[in-house]
């Protein structure tokens, strides 16, 4: 794509700075961030959305269902969006027959959609006498999605990690105990992300000692679909046949390589994969490099001796440590729930 400005009005321009404001309003995952705005023809705001995570109504007809609630009419107007319109069916339709069908004259998109599958909205959009102009500020949008593009890329799952563990970063006492170190405000906050994920994944050792569902909370197992709703343990340890995991949508993976898992998941429709531990298996993330986003549940309480949240990270100096920033995008970075602490924070060296 070229890199000059495309001729965009002024009212496009900014509704594109707000569309952006938007997209970073919205949850990580199997999905990129994405905001849109509708402008009348003289470049009134008729409404606005977001993406909000998996599953829900992607930020083209978010915003369309803006314009309606609002009383207005799409037809005739401009779209401004963060990423090209996806042209494709996974779990909504596609955002670029919404907008044909909506009736909408113009379309301003940032970046170009690199999902191969998705890709070519803006093309079917040319094709149904829409205008369609892309490339207006590009650059922030692809920074505002570069882990989901780079996860993309290598052909893995996006990877969140999660993890409860004491204000000494205990995740266990001496005696092995771990239920529960986080109030129940930050269980329900820890199962909210569980849902918007496509697996999630356990270590035997957390498998024996916990014997966890993995299901969000008050959600039975359901009946998976391609890529969906798998409840995975990692590990040659064999899972006991009246575990609480079992049932449809538990997979046994044992094996002890983490790019091994990714590319097992990946191949299974995995997008989006949330690692809950125990510890061995999160370190295991951490040091191959795959972690996108850590969400670090911290209770006011101190274990002194027990098991560390991270082991064996290979960290020597306090100078090779990784620095981690935080994540504001589907909330804020730090937030209290109950008594506890939630840090929501992104590698180091990544874009926003």
């Amino acid at each position: 794509m070229s890199t000059t400005t495309p001729a965009v009005t002024t009212a496009e321009s900014e509704a594109m700075g707000r569309a952006l404001d938007l997209a970073a309003q919205g949850v990580r995952g199997a999905n990129p961030l994405v905001g849109a705005v509708v402008l009348s023809g003289d470049g009134a705001l008729l409404g606005e959305g977001h993406h909000r995570g998996a599953g829900t109504p992607h930020a083209e007809p978010a915003a369309l269902a803006d314009v309606r609630r609002r009383g207005g009419d799409p037809r005739g107007a401009t779209v401004v969006v963060t990423l090209e319109p996806c042209n494709h069916t996974g779990r909504t339709g596609p955002c670029s027959e919404a907008l044909i069908d909506a009736g909408v004259a113009r379309v301003v998109y940032a970046a170009a959609d690199v999902n191969g599958p998705a890709a070519g909205g803006a093309q079917r959009l040319r094709g149904a006498g829409v205008d369609c102009v892309g490339g207006l500020d590009a650059d922030r949008s692809r920074r505002l999605n570069a882990r989901w593009a780079a996860a993309l890329a290598g052909a893995r799952p996006f990877v969140t990690l999660k993890s409860a563990q004491s204000l000494d970063g205990r995740v266990a006492a001496v005696d092995g105990t771990s239920q529960w170190i986080t109030g129940p405000q930050a269980r329900a906050d820890g199962h909210r992300i569980r849902s918007l994920a496509d697996a999630v994944l356990v270590g035997t050792g957390t498998l024996l000692a916990d014997d966890p569902r993995l299901t969000p909370r008050g959600a039975p197992a359901a009946t998976p679909t391609p890529g969906k709703g798998l409840r995975v343990v990692m590990g040659r340890t064999a899972v006991p046949e009246d575990a609480a995991i079992r049932g449809p949508g538990f997979l046994h993976l044992p094996t002890r390589d983490v790019r091994e898992v990714l590319d097992e998941l990946f191949g299974r429709g995995v997008r989006h994969l949330l690692v809950e531990g125990g510890p061995r298996v999160a370190s295991a993330f951490l040091r191959e490099g795959v972690v996108d986003e850590l969400f670090s549940y911290v209770a006011p309480l101190i274990l002194g001796d027990g098991a560390p949240a991270f082991p064996d990270l290979g960290v020597g100096t306090l100078e090779a440590a990784a620095r981690w920033a935080l994540d504001d995008a589907g909330g804020p970075g730090i937030q209290q729930l109950g008594p506890d602490v939630r840090m929501h924070l992104r590698p180091p060296s990544t874009g926003p």
